[in-house]
């Protein structure tokens, strides 16, 4: 348990440097080190599976793009606008609405003394497809469209017009 803790304490650590840390490539570093306390998260729960996506689609793909866009952006600091203090005093109180909310939900749970029992089962990849292709089977398809369509409109977009080149 003192494990889960310190994985838990190394989470909210690495959070707060993505949101406090002012160069933007450091920012995106201690984000992937949070995706990596997830990981290990997700295996202290025994779902290996969903562990291993984390790893190469959050912290391989996603990461290496928010980096290869951050390297390609112009954040010079001359040509950044000032923000004004009005910006500023809403971005603090709607973090403190939503800190108020936060641990007002938290004291409004009702927890109960019954502890769960251990099942091996939990994250096996058979029951996740179980689960995937009879309760959700709908969404899952719905998803699978709407990936499929955006895949065929990348494509339309990325193929040249020949007529309006040669015309």
């Amino acid at each position: 348990m003192s494990l889960f803790y310190f994985v838990a304490f190394l989470t909210i650590l690495f959070s707060l440097l993505v949101i406090f840390t002012k160069n933007p490539v450091y920012s995106v570093l201690s984000l992937i080190a949070t995706f990596f306390t997830f990981t290990i998260h997700y295996i202290l729960l025994n779902a290996q599976f969903l562990a291993v996506v984390n790893f190469i689609v959050y912290m391989g793909a996603i990461m290496v793009l928010f980096l290869f866009v951050l390297m390609l952006m112009n954040l010079n600091e001359e040509t950044e606008p000032m923000k004004s203090n009005l910006i500023k005093i809403i971005g603090v109180i709607a973090g403190v609405t939503l800190l108020v909310t936060l641990v007002g939900s938290i004291h409004a749970l009702q927890t109960t003394g019954v502890s769960a029992t251990p099942n091996s089962e939990i994250g096996l990849v058979e029951n996740l497809g179980k689960v995937l292709f009879s309760e959700f089977l709908l969404p899952f398809e719905l998803s699978s469209l709407l990936l499929l369509s955006a895949m065929v409109g990348a494509v339309l977009l990325a193929k040249k017009d020949k007529r309006t080149n040669n015309g």
